[in-house]
């Protein structure tokens, strides 16, 4: 029996069938939960499309919103440029295809936010045509199946593992194959620890068989460090908020004031006259986002009055008991929700 049919029979017995985009599938369905899992977990990703599709449950609703109103309802889970390719593919698909997603492959790719993996997934699920897909979990797999040593991951590799899946991507149950990988490595063959005993493919494993599965990585990015000041001004039960534009990772959400100085905070506070009634300087608090390593300095400041913090252009007070329907980084809603004790 070959590795395709091998990995297919184990779908067919431990594989998810039962996921919210898997229940009424429809390529619309698809391509939203595809854009979603990209660099996100499965689990992290089901209560926001439960909530995404119950909110937007075609493309015209999506293309009759407004890009604010699409990152609210994305808030909270990250890597927010997928979320305004969806706002930009909803109004491509409306206005060139009459509102019905493409079905050929050279168009799919072509839409903001998609590349020959989400594609390939897009159309193999929705239509079982003959597409294969390469996201992490597959190269793992494909690398540790195939033995294949490296000290750097380069386009050779890539290459490589294309024409690998490729040969054995069964002809009549491509979107079925390509289901099992996503749940083989996801389920199984972990990046670190992985269960090869239960590995369906463990006896035809050169990774398994020789032991060396440990040495097996496909990110060689070293992390690049940033480190932010952040001011929350608290009037009432309101934030001051601040809609960044231009060379922000944020881009177009509503965050803290950040500075790169913690001088360049202070220098902001006399500037705009304020008089805090309490100040403190809260606890660092470090996230990681792909090849970025964040820390961030927050300074809780309470005012009694907001009139000399105007409401310029770009900027809000958010409201923390009733929220506006605004875009705004999970970051932003973790400190929020962490330090709402020591608000008015």
């Amino acid at each position: 029996m070959n590795v395709s049919q091998i990995i297919l029979n184990w779908f067919h017995i431990y594989g998810r069938k039962n996921l919210p985009w898997q229940k009424n599938k429809t390529t619309y369905s698809i391509w939203i939960s595809e854009i979603m899992l990209q660099q996100t977990q499965v689990k992290t990703v089901i209560p926001y499309f439960t909530k995404f599709l119950k909110k937007y449950p075609t493309i015209h609703s999506i293309a009759t919103s407004s890009e604010n109103a699409i990152l609210h309802k994305w808030s909270g889970l990250g890597y927010y440029k997928r979320a305004k390719n969806i706002y930009k593919t909803s109004k491509i698909i409306s206005s060139q295809y009459n509102g019905k997603f493409p079905d050929i492959f050279n168009h799919v790719i072509k839409l903001p936010g998609i590349g020959r993996t989400t594609a390939g997934a897009i159309l193999s699920i929705s239509y079982n045509y003959f597409f294969p897909i390469l996201d992490s979990n597959v190269k793992r797999i494909l690398i540790r199946l195939y033995g294949i040593k490296f000290n750097v991951y380069n386009k050779k590799i890539d290459d490589f593992l294309w024409k690998k899946i490729q040969s054995i991507l069964p002809l009549h149950n491509a979107g079925k194959f390509n289901q099992a990988l996503m749940d083989l490595g996801s389920l199984i063959c972990h990046p670190k620890n992985p269960n090869c005993k239960i590995c369906p493919i463990n006896h035809t494993c050169t990774f398994f068989k020789k032991k060396f599965f440990q040495t097996c990585s496909i990110r060689n990015k070293i992390l690049q460090l940033k480190n932010y000041w952040c001011i929350i001004i608290n009037y009432k039960e309101y934030i001051y908020l601040k809609k960044y534009k231009k060379d922000s990772f944020w881009k177009d959400l509503f965050s803290f004031p950040l500075f790169t100085k913690r001088n360049y905070l202070i220098n902001w506070i006399k500037e705009k006259n304020i008089i805090p009634v309490k100040i403190k300087q809260l606890q660092s608090i470090t996230l990681y986002i792909t090849q970025y390593k964040f820390t961030i300095n927050p300074i809780f400041l309470i005012i009694k009055t907001n009139k000399h913090v105007k409401s310029e252009k770009d900027t809000i007070w958010f409201n923390v008991l009733n929220n506006q329907k605004v875009g705004i980084p999970s970051l932003v809603l973790k400190i929020l929700h962490k330090y709402s004790y020591l608000m008015l």
